[in-house]
């Protein structure tokens, strides 16, 4: 796991919106406990605005624990959350915990 000099995970977040206008998360690098907090404060904004879907992009995601996987359900309480482009290792932590059907995963 790449971590910094202080023992934090390093995680990339980025927004943009879709051809459909839905927002997107996009997240590479390894989220974890020690960063999970930074994800909930980039999502907070988007949302406040109430959107229909925000869809989190997770192609460059290597890695995801727990700590994760509860921001994206905390979200999935507040907007119709879906996943695009999960690595193996995260798609099986998704399917593992059984939430595909709370966190369903885009083709």
């Amino acid at each position: 796991m790449a971590v910094d000099g202080e023992g934090i995970a390093e995680i990339a977040i980025d927004t943009a919106l879709d051809p459909t206008g839905a927002a997107v998360v996009i997240l590479a690098g390894e989220l974890d406990s020690s960063n999970a907090a930074s994800l909930d404060a980039a999502i907070a904004g988007i949302l406040a605005e109430r959107p229909d879907r925000l869809i989190f992009d997770l192609g460059e995601l290597q890695f995801m624990d727990s700590a994760g996987i509860a921001v994206l359900i905390g979200a999935a309480k507040a907007s119709d959350v879906r996943l695009r482009n999960p690595s193996r290792i995260v798609r099986r932590v998704v399917e593992v915990t059984g939430l595909s059907h709370i966190l369903p995963i885009e083709p």
